[in-house]
């Protein structure tokens, strides 16, 4: 067994309070919410209030499954993907229980290490998040295809174990990749409800990467919940929906990994992550009408065209007067639907993300400057090429909002359970056959 570092003792008592952060977050523009682009809705919101968030909430780090899947979304999120650089394994697997001592320390609201006084030494944190409590923090793990093999390579020995939903994703229509933002053989997902609580975790555990595995690529992003506690919208100004897999049932089936295993990603989960930048400036430019035809939902009330109520289920065979589909036929709504495709549905967890400015247009072309913003979508789900795969093929084909949209990063990743107990790591179970 790799050794792991002792835990340091719990978080300190704190007050509630208001994060500045917090308040520029519930009063700013572009803060007012993110969402899933792809199908409807996200994991169940924390209902924020002026008050602002509990920083000092603690999420479990330790338990059958790793965290920031199920928990309720928190207002922001760091993502990361590495490579990793080692050709050892045992390097590797010393990592990942490093990892899982420096996350277990930080979602408790410590310090990755314990600090010193010693104005010589070097600390084992960089301390920007001291003082500001756990904020709901959850960090999770992943392994992506290239860790299994590379080039045809099995660098660790671990070829024989790739899952057969682990697979390279497929060039898809619109895709704008460059070879530094596609895939990782490592990655990290934080989520909590402070963003230097998040981004934080993730330099914290890349610092600790070094000599083992390096950056690859990195993205951030927020979702903030209205004042009323209802459905957040997503930078196109339109509610999120309503048909995230929730019960017991629907995550069995569509979410953890069951008896086809391998052993060791039983009940864990897959994630697939696209950074997907939209056209904002054009889908601004187009009418209301437009914009309720190219989603499928009137975008004040979040209701399903024809319908009056947010919640109000899809009718997919609903015409108008003259016959024609009241949800247009490339509508996002209506080729995203569990109905069109064969009851799949995924664990979406989208965060808004803004960039600063870009200079070439949706299909790559120089354009006038625009704003780099769009949708961080991340899904969790039992299977990939059933899921997300066969469903953003068809999207990114017919769906008439992809003629705003460019993806231009991504990656998937095998997200192994969590560790049950300390002194136990994530992919322990992997890397220890």
């Amino acid at each position: 067994m790799v050794p792991t570092d002792d835990l340091e003792p719990g978080p300190r008592p704190r007050r509630h309070r208001l994060s500045r952060r917090a308040f520029l977050g519930a009063v700013g523009g572009l803060t007012a919410g993110a969402g899933a682009l792809i199908g409807f809705d996200r994991a169940p919101h924390r209902n924020a209030t002026f008050e602002g968030p509990v920083l000092d909430a603690v999420e479990p780090f330790y338990g059958a499954r790793q965290g920031g899947i199920t928990t309720p979304t928190q207002s922001h999120t760091s993502f990361a993907a590495l490579d990793v650089t080692t050709d050892h394994r045992r390097d590797l697997a010393h990592l990942l229980a490093s990892w899982t001592s420096i996350a277990a320390k930080l979602t408790a609201g410590n310090t990755a290490g314990a600090m010193t006084a010693d104005a010589s030494a070097t600390e084992p944190d960089s301390g920007e998040a001291v003082d500001l409590g756990a904020a709901r923090l959850t960090v999770n793990f992943g392994f992506g295809p290239t860790l299994f093999t590379l080039d045809g390579v099995d660098r660790f020995g671990l070829a024989a174990q790739q899952p057969m939903q682990l697979t390279v994703l497929p060039a898809f229509p619109g895709d704008q990749l460059a070879a530094s933002t596609g895939g990782g053989d490592l990655t990290v997902h934080a989520c909590a409800d402070d963003p230097q609580v998040a981004f934080h975790a993730v330099r914290q555990l890349v610092r600790a990467a070094a000599g083992v595995a390096t950056l690859r690529w990195s993205q951030g992003g927020f979702n903030e919940a209205p004042a009323s506690a209802g459905t957040p919208r997503n930078l196109l100004g339109f509610k999120d929906g309503t048909t995230n897999p929730a019960t017991d049932d629907q995550l069995s089936s569509f979410v953890w990994v069951g008896a086809e295993g391998p052993a060791w990603m039983t009940g864990g989960t897959y994630l697939v992550v696209r950074r997907i930048r939209i056209d904002l400036g054009r889908w601004d430019g187009i009418s209301l009408g437009a914009q309720e035809q190219t989603i499928g939902r009137h975008k004040a009330s979040g209701a399903p065209l024809g319908k009056s109520a947010e919640f109000d289920a899809l009718d997919l065979h609903a015409t108008d007067a003259s016959g024609r589909p009241v949800i247009p036929a490339d509508a996002h709504v209506r080729l995203a639907s569990p109905q069109e495709n064969w009851g799949q549905m995924m664990l979406r967890r989208g965060y808004a993300y803004s960039n600063g400015v870009v200079a070439t247009g949706m299909d790559g072309l120089p354009a006038d400057h625009a704003l780099d913003a769009g949708l961080l979508f991340a899904a969790y789900q039992r299977a990939p090429r059933f899921a997300f795969i066969p469903i953003f093929r068809t999207l990114a084909a017919s769906d008439r909002l992809a003629t705003f949209t460019a993806h231009t990063a991504s990656a998937i990743a095998a997200i192994p359970p969590g560790p049950p107990r300390p002194g136990r790591w994530v992919g322990q179970q992997l890397l220890e056959a």
